[in-house]
């Protein structure tokens, strides 16, 4: 099935998306500030560079795109029908740095917490489900587990 944007249109859309300080991200800092967290953003000196990083804590949160790191089950993780070797090689890649990064966080003791952009959809969508969700991530965050989805 042919794209319904030209090569160079779909190439101009996928550069555009960034990378760090998305509208999720900035949206899920607020909260967490908003509640009393302190924390640094993109950290570079903790494996996978985590979106959130909490010393105190010892969290490394990441806010992940549906898309991106395909998230099980999830409307948002489909696969484009146009190049799909591309997309199928590119997804592999993400998914195999997204376990690579666990593990070296795990081995230096650093917990992780995924929370999944469908997740902050949602919390942005109705303010019960984002404060339930606020509690769940608070809750995660005071948890001893090593990984933790949301």
């Amino acid at each position: 099935m042919a794209d319904i944007k030209s090569k160079e249109e779909r190439s101009r859309n996928m550069s555009a998306i960034k990378g760090k300080d998305t509208k999720p991200e900035v949206y899920l800092r607020s909260l967490l500030f908003r509640e009393g967290y302190r924390f640094r953003k993109n950290c570079s000196s903790i494996p996978g560079h985590p979106d959130i990083w909490m010393r105190k804590y010892n969290v490394a949160l990441f806010v992940n795109g549906c898309f991106w790191h395909r998230h099980t089950n999830c409307k948002y993780a489909y696969t484009p029908k146009s190049n799909v070797e591309f997309w199928q090689k590119k997804f592999n890649n993400n998914i195999a740095r997204d376990l690579t990064v666990r593990a070296k966080l795990k081995e230096k003791g650093i917990r992780c917490i995924v929370i999944w952009e469908c997740s902050v959809r949602k919390m942005r969508a109705n303010p019960s489900v984002e404060q339930k969700m606020i509690n769940e991530l608070i809750s995660a965050i005071r948890n001893e587990e090593l990984f933790i989805e949301i």
